[in-house]
């Protein structure tokens, strides 16, 4: 298998909650703990986890190194950062969950047993929110009553500028010094148990940058910076939760798109609601117009139109007749319905959606794993230069020790990398909810990178570029017959057959208007054709190779089927003892944004655009020509289809493959990334590719390959604004113009700027 191959079969991770029988449990659970994450060799676990605290990648890396060695590992845990949720994996060593809660404490953050999202969850979430909130607020009031009592002290406004400006060498009065005090207790409170371990273990980081810092100030009685360092790294703090919390109630509302109770009809006129999660699978319900759907089914009875918006993105409701699928989350349009349920409400399309971009957010973007590569580097030199820009100026050149400390504290305030590390984790989720929002299943921030950098897209042709159902596209009438006589003899013959191409021709005259009561004494010909009796006329219909071996086909008739078979139509000849009546084309119809699409991925400055086909070569060349692609390849088994892509990969680097999600899987794995169509009426489609087309709306590739350049683009944008700002105030710091409280304070400016920044991709286009 190729290593692409290998890699496309690890895309699965926590969580779908699913009972597993018979593995063993941390705690000694019940086998009911235990957990799996949808297919049968995705990655399992044990127990999960709500951590109160855990927003980014500092966090997660604290939480791998003090349970890690708990599990045996910290290969044995996994982390689903978007719903503050860790977890411990099958291969993970049996340990209590009171035994994961205290290590999880050591770490200044704490951790309950994941319930789902169950009221008691939301509850702990919530106070914790609310009690970050207001220990950050009282340390921002500690430091407006700090000033109040020193412009009061000092006399005047005035004075107390002078005072603060000159300091005199007088000592800071004690009402000042308390109000500094709490400022600092306060903005420390969710910092210093952090900083703690940190420091235990020897791995600096962001908050132990911050405490030596607020020490330090403090110690050459610093207060005020003091104070204000510490009240504004605890408002960052409490921005990068907002910021993440923002990102998970986009996700979050997906899940009230889908009602909690459903209406089932019990029979005998009596209609019973119940809540969906109970509705068994063949369950009937009904839908009132204008309600939502709670569950995936098929229509039993009814004809409304579908708005499947919330789901897909279409802008247009869809007719929805008996035998058509609805799904749970859309919403019905005038016409009641009565469906038969086809999922539970734990595997409807929308819950799978869910899940999956749940599991998004931890198969991160090469931007991400580098941001946190970099701060795994960046904050222990920073430490190192802080301590020899207090030392070196001193010991070598004679400088002041209070002036060069007070410069090494600012250093260690500016180098901070805190909104360097919240930017790109931001903006990649609210990339992945803005494409949801669009009906553009992305499952992970490795997958919305790709696509901006594409350099060739290699299309399936049937169900990708075509409708995937043959249509009649032409009636060539012989012999003095009218389409209208030629149709109304075609569809008597085919009136009962379930032949595709028979569907085709009979739907076709439905659909112009044309009735034919079936014939009689039909019989089928295999492999050729039928015959039959109309009224008192015998018939036959039958296929271009058939029309040859009655020996029927004049000059005429065999050069127009042999044009239209050139132009990939398949063709049906329908006659009588007589003469041949006439032709009839079918072809497997061209998608009607087709088109389009291809010019606008050309547009887009997609090099290379080939369709991949097992069709003969002359159908295959028609749609291509009609299509406007670059290349095409036909009559190809999917391991040939495997061999084009590897020479396209070769050849360009980054290839996308465009199919059904199921006969192109190998393809589509070799490829850079695969995308399935039409992925909401299948479940194979949403687990085989990297990237899924919720409907068959191939307008949906050029606006994610504009989707993808935008967010690098911002990621780029927040990485160099952020180290940007940095380089300039480490450049104020060593020529002393930058201050303790001006560091944080622009540190706290950037982290608002580059989350507003990357929040602004949840505003789709």
């Amino acid at each position: 298998m190729s290593q692409r191959a290998v890699e496309h079969t690890d895309h699965t991770h926590p969580p779908i909650p699913a009972p597993l029988s018979g593995a063993a449990c941390c705690g000694g659970g019940s086998a009911g703990d235990c957990r799996t994450d949808g297919p049968a060799d995705a990655p399992r676990y044990r127990h999960a986890f709500k951590v109160q605290g855990l927003d980014c990648a500092e966090e997660v890396a604290a939480l791998r190194r003090v349970v890690g060695p708990l599990v045996g590992g910290d290969d044995r845990l996994a982390f689903d950062v978007l719903n503050g949720r860790m977890m411990l994996l099958e291969a993970a060593k049996p340990v209590s969950a009171e035994e994961v809660r205290e290590a999880v404490r050591k770490t200044g953050m704490s951790a309950v047993e994941w319930r789902g999202d169950d009221e008691e969850t939301k509850r702990a979430s919530e106070r914790r929110h609310r009690m970050q909130s207001w220990f950050t607020g009282l340390s921002g009031l500690s430091v407006l009553a700090g000033l109040g009592l020193h412009v009061w002290l000092a006399g005047g406004f005035a004075e107390a500028l002078r005072l603060f400006a000159d300091h005199d060498g007088q000592a800071m009065p004690l009402p000042e010094v308390v109000a500094y005090a709490l400022a600092i207790i306060f903005g420390a409170r969710y910092v210093v148990v952090k900083a703690w371990y940190a420091a235990r273990a020897l791995r600096p980081d962001m908050n132990l940058l911050m405490v030596i810092a607020v020490m330090g100030a403090a110690g050459i009685g610093e207060w005020f910076e003091a104070a204000t360092v510490s009240f504004l790294f605890a408002l960052s703090l409490l921005l990068e939760s907002w910021s993440v919390a923002r990102a998970r109630r986009a996700i979050a509302g997906l899940l009230d798109l889908a009602p909690p109770v459903v209406r089932l009809n019990l029979g005998a006129g009596e209609e019973r609601e119940v809540p969906a999660a109970e509705a068994p699978v063949g369950s009937r319900f009904i839908v009132k117009p204008g309600e939502r759907i709670a569950l995936d089914g098929r229509i039993v009875s009814g004809v409304s139109t579908v708005n499947q918006a919330p789901i897909t993105g279409e802008s247009v409701p869809v007719l929805k007749e008996p035998g058509g699928e609805i799904f749970a989350g859309t919403i019905n349009g005038e016409g009641a319905l009565e469906a038969e349920s086809t999922k539970a409400a734990e595997d409807t399309t929308l819950a799978r959606i869910i899940r999956l971009i749940e599991e998004a957010h931890s198969r991160r973007a090469s931007a991400e794993q580098w941001v946190e590569k970099f701060a795994r580097i960046y904050t222990p030199t920073v430490i190192v230069l802080a301590v020899a820009v207090f030392l070196i100026p001193p010991l070598v050149f004679g400088g002041a020790w209070n002036d060069w400390f007070y410069r090494a504290l600012v250093l260690l305030v500016i180098a901070c990398p805190c909104a360097l590390v919240i930017s790109t984790p931001v903006s990649i989720v609210s990339a992945l909810a803005a494409s949801a929002r669009q009906g553009v299943l992305i499952k992970g921030g490795a997958y919305i990178e790709q696509p901006a950098h594409l350099k060739a897209i290699a299309f399936d042709k049937t169900g990708t570029l075509t409708r995937g159902q043959p249509a009649v596209v032409g009636v060539v009438p012989f012999n003095g017959h009218t389409e209208r006589e030629l149709l109304e003899r075609a569809a008597a013959l085919e009136a009962r057959s379930t032949h595709p191409l028979a569907r085709a021709i009979v739907d076709y005259a439905e659909k112009i208007g044309v009735e034919a009561n079936p014939a009689e004494r039909v019989q089928v010909l295999l492999g050729k054709g039928l015959t039959g009796r109309i009224g008192d006329e015998a018939f036959w219909l039958g296929s271009h190779r058939y029309l040859l071996e009655r020996g029927q086909a004049t000059a005429g008739v065999g050069e127009r089927a042999k044009t239209l078979a050139r132009a990939g139509r398949t063709v049906v000849a329908i006659g009588n003892e007589a003469h041949v009546c006439g032709l009839i084309a079918i072809a497997d119809t061209l998608r009607p944004v087709a088109r389009d699409a291809i010019e606008a991925l050309r547009n887009c400055g997609i090099a290379h655009l080939i369709m991949l086909t097992g069709d003969n070569r002359a159908t295959a060349d028609a749609i291509a020509r009609e299509v406007g692609l670059d290349e095409v390849r036909a009559e190809l088994l999917p391991e040939d289809k495997v061999a084009v892509v590897e020479d396209l990969v070769s050849k360009y680097g980054a290839v996308a493959m465009v199919g059904d999600g199921v006969n192109d899987a190998p393809a589509m794995a070799r490829a850079s990334f695969g995308i399935a169509m039409g992925a909401i009426g299948s479940d194979a489609a949403i687990e085989t590719a990297d990237i899924a087309l919720m409907t068959d709306d191939l307008s949906k590739l050029p606006w994610l390959v504009r989707h993808s350049r935008r967010t690098i683009a911002i990621i780029r944008e927040n990485i160099g604004f952020s180290l940007g700002v940095k380089v300039v105030f480490v450049v104020l710091a060593f020529t002393g113009f930058a201050t303790l409280w001006s560091a944080i304070a622009a540190d706290v400016g950037v982290s608002l700027l580059v989350v507003a920044n990357a929040l602004r991709l949840l505003r789709t286009r």
